[in-house]
């Protein structure tokens, strides 16, 4: 019987996000983008798991494992069984640092039922902040004459968001966790590992970009931080260093190939390449055609930055104040360095949930009352939107600080708060969102600030992911404050997008990652050209955005005193 001819080969990009994963399924040869599919993550959505108000945020593996196997199949149903066949790899992005534990069989612990509802168990959320007293412990390790600045290119600064604090922390409050974790694995190296059955701890391909950025790897140390280090910031740790890795890979090599069981799961055929994986916003860089000294900006409920330079133009030099520096963290022979802001689309998300609670509150008491809170709420954001736009520049808005999750670039600090100021009797709803967009805004200008001021080069803005394609106000507020024009990616999956051009490396279909993004990146869509006629009130404006921040900060600085001082019993 003649064998059936295939279609171009395709490749699938895996975007494993904070509220769900994407499928996206797309021609290796011409970029067309020919299907998607999204799975929100089920335990995630009831809330489980997670303490906000303790600034806990857990998923469960199998929310992972259950969305994207739907993601998946609902992607292949939309294409003809001739384009399913013709899928030849898969690329994996995620959230990050998003941790978890796993035993010597590289099973998550969650995974294995007397850890099954445990939120120690699972992967620890890269906006999960309870490990800032690790992480101050990291620092001043770091920071002392009796261990090298292991800090030295991750900005100087150790996150709570970052690996080791996290495993660290958890630890030391879980001894069961402890004494069953072997090791610990990022999710976006996970995914890879279980779709291609290399779990095991001795096979598990890890990622340059995870290593670099958040378990500070690299080579100019031999790898990982010592164990004298490592033991030093917890006992716990001890040991961990050998059962953990000593190499790291690009995400343009194989990390396996998909096994039989989970070919015959997901509708694919076995034996495609699975590609290493690397961090969300890295891969969304590709996929929205970087290349150097352009700053992508994916923003969404924060913000994750990331600009490419020739490795020359850093070489040995540390820049200060970032989330790291790793050559080959987004296209191989490219130093990335990342930025970010700890909540952005979130802080939009805060305010409107402060709005409806009144709301809510009177109809939860009143179930007679026939009112449908859905549109409401659908319609706040656009209603506050529609009317900001139209405020006079510099008027009677609010000044605000985005710090309500902390800060992440310039100058990591978890435990530093937002704030609002600028208030009359006369302020208005409008009037705080309009302050609060600015505020975000003005986080994006110092970020932009942090990278100049250090001599390193911004030539171009790119913005992608859901806020930059859902609003032209905000965006066009980001252009006004930061003074630049900014550029749109026209991709709505740019993450999805850049590990698929990765899947297409693996697979064979192209000899580097820059020659199938040539093919396959995303075009611009949008360009947003500064429009303040007044610059004075601009820079009026930002000024007293960082004034205000400096007193949050030395507000910050004083609650930490009062805190020690009344755990030492301190008059």
């Amino acid at each position: 019987m003649e064998k059936r001819q295939k279609s171009e080969p395709c490749v699938i990009g895996l975007d494993f996000g904070s509220d769900s994963v994407r499928a996206l399924l797309v021609n290796a040869r011409s970029g067309t983008e020919l299907a998607s599919g999204v799975a929100e993550y089920p335990r995630w959505k009831e809330g489980r798991y997670c303490q906000p108000a303790q600034s806990q945020f857990r998923h469960h593996p199998l929310d992972y494992l259950e969305s994207m196997t739907q993601a998946i199949q609902a992607a292949v149903a939309q294409v003809t069984p001739d384009i399913a066949q013709s899928v030849v790899g898969i690329g994996v992005d995620s959230t990050g640092s998003t941790p978890a534990p796993i035993d010597a069989d590289g099973q998550i612990l969650a995974l294995r039922p007397e850890f099954a509802d445990n939120p120690n168990a699972m992967f620890i959320l890269w906006k999960d902040h309870t490990s800032v007293p690790m992480a101050e412990r990291i620092n001043q390790l770091a920071h002392s004459s009796d261990f090298p600045d292991y800090t030295r290119y991750v900005g100087g600064i150790y996150s709570s968001e970052w690996f080791w604090a996290k495993a660290a922390w958890v630890s030391e409050q879980d001894a069961a966790v402890a004494r069953h974790a072997y090791s610990w694995v990022e999710l976006c190296d996970w995914v890879p590992a279980v779709l291609s059955g290399n779990q095991h701890p001795d096979v598990l391909r890890r990622g340059m970009c995870a290593a670099g950025h958040k378990v500070m790897w690299h080579e100019s140390w031999g790898g990982l931080p010592s164990e004298a280090f490592l033991t030093a910031v917890s006992p716990t740790l001890a040991g961990l260093r050998e059962r953990m890795y000593h190499d790291v890979y690009t995400a343009d090599q194989v990390a396996g190939y998909l096994t039989e069981a989970w070919a015959e799961q997901l509708g694919l055929e076995a034996g495609i390449a699975i590609a290493v994986g690397e961090f969300d916003c890295h891969m969304g860089a590709v996929g929205a055609g970087a290349g150097a000294h352009d700053l992508v900006k994916v923003i969404g409920t924060s913000t994750c930055d990331i600009l490419m330079v020739e490795p020359s133009q850093v070489a040995d030099k540390a820049i200060a104040g970032i989330c790291g520096q790793v050559l080959g963290s987004a296209l191989p022979d490219m130093t990335a360095l990342e930025a970010g802001q700890s909540a952005f689309g979130d802080i939009y998300a805060w305010y409107k949930r402060l709005l409806l609670w009144p709301v809510q509150q009177y109809l939860s008491e009143h179930p007679d009352v026939s009112f449908d809170l859905t549109d409401f709420e659908n319609a706040l954001i656009p209603q506050l939107t529609q009317a900001a736009a139209a405020l006079d520049e510099g008027g009677n808005q609010a000044l605000a600080v985005d710090w309500h999750n902390g800060r992440r670039t310039p100058d990591a600090n978890q435990r530093l708060k937002g704030a609002i100021a600028e208030l009359n009797l006369g302020s208005t709803a409008v009037d705080l969102f309009a302050g609060l967009v600015e505020a975000t805004a003005h986080g994006a200008k110092a970020i932009v600030d942090c990278f100049v001021n250090q001599g390193v080069n911004v030539d171009r803005l790119v913005a992608i992911g859901g806020i930059s394609q859902k609003s032209p106000y905000v965006m066009q507020t980001c252009a006004n404050v930061i003074g630049r024009e900014i550029v749109v990616a026209e991709s709505e999956q740019c993450c999805a997008l850049g590990a698929a051009i990765f899947a297409a490396v693996a697979a064979g279909v192209y000899p580097t990652a820059q020659e199938a993004q040539k093919q396959m990146a995303s075009p611009i869509s949008r360009t947003y050209v500064p429009e303040s006629a007044i610059p004075g009130v601009r820079e009026s404006r930002y000024a007293m955005y960082r004034t205000l921040g400096q007193s949050l900060e030395q507000l910050s600085v004083e609650r930490s005193n009062d805190t020690e001082s009344s755990q030492r019993g301190d008059a």
